[in-house]
């Protein structure tokens, strides 16, 4: 396996939904509380790009091992990465066995460091982690995949950023997590819109592979305006954290993105075809990663 066909496994281009909220976190905390642990912080970027990357290659690995029928396998053999390049599945399994495995001695090390709320968050994460596409009936295939991938990337990783940076502090209420959460909703919108983008595309396949996802309960057109609205209360989340202190005043520069992120959502709505427009939604995300992280750490200045 070249660095070319890895870098396509773990779905490198995606990782910025990882990144990002773990960038909001690390803002949030300097914002707020002035303080930052650096060390912690950075060993668990190592654990959560490992995992995050270990949930991809599971994503590619689980969709290969299930596709036996005879139009499942032509899918996998044309479109699924491991099938497309003949890639060794047993040795897939092991590299992705090895990054979960070091994520998780890194977690129980700054679990032993930090106390058990971050067992109780990192359990959570590797469960959805791996429950998004394996097991009996893969999250990634039902309604509530979006919400999933949303609040676990955009919140949740966010959330453990703020725990390991205050978790000396007296700060840790439920009202901060509901300030986090506030905060983070720019990110768990935009995350849970590309995946939405991605099953609108993908709907008649999905069906072929006996994938209910939301779009196939809903319609597209509901879908399409879901995926518009979920900008749409990003935005207003991002406003009223603004509002109530929690980020810098410089965030709502952010609001210029919606011109760009509004155009694409316009040609979506047009034309909804995986390998033309799809990226659309990945240009949102970014969009919006640049913009508030950028924004709000020219606010800390």
């Amino acid at each position: 396996m070249n660095l070319k066909v890895f870098l396509e496994l773990v779905e490198i281009k995606a990782k910025i939904a990882s990144v990002w909220p773990f960038l909001l976190g690390l803002i949030f905390v300097f914002h707020n509380y002035g303080h930052l642990n650096g060390g912690i912080s950075l060993l668990f970027f190592i654990a959560m790009f490992l995992f995050n990357m270990a949930v991809d290659i599971n994503d590619n690995y689980q969709d290969y091992t299930k596709a036996d029928d005879n139009q499942a396998a032509e899918w996998k053999k044309h479109t699924n990465i491991i099938g497309v390049h003949h890639l060794n599945v047993h040795g897939i399994f092991a590299l992705m066995a090895s990054f979960t495995v070091v994520a998780a001695l890194i977690g129980l090390y700054l679990v032993w460091l930090t106390g058990w709320p971050l067992l109780v968050m990192g359990i959570f994460c590797f469960l959805v982690g791996y429950l998004y596409a394996g097991g009996p009936k893969p999250l990634s295939g039902t309604p509530t995949g979006e919400f999933f991938a949303g609040f676990t990337m955009g919140f949740m990783i966010m959330a453990i950023t703020v725990y390991l940076n205050l978790y000396q502090t007296n700060v840790l209420t439920w009202t901060l997590w509901g300030r986090v959460l506030l905060a983070s909703g720019v990110a768990v919108t935009a995350i849970a819109a590309l995946l939405l983008a991605n099953n609108i595309c993908d709907a008649q396949e999905d069906l072929d592979l006996n994938r209910t996802t939301i779009v196939y309960f809903i319609g597209k057109q509901r879908a399409l305006w879901l995926f518009a609205g979920f900008y749409v209360v990003g935005y207003l989340s991002l406003i009223v954290s603004v509002l109530i202190g929690d980020l810098p005043v410089w965030s709502l520069l952010a609001l210029v993105s919606a011109v760009p992120v509004g155009k694409n959502i316009r040609a979506f709505f047009k034309v909804q075809v995986k390998k033309e427009t799809f990226i659309l939604a990945v240009r949102n995300l970014g969009l919006l990663a640049v913009f508030t992280v950028v924004c709000e750490a020219i606010g800390l200045l």
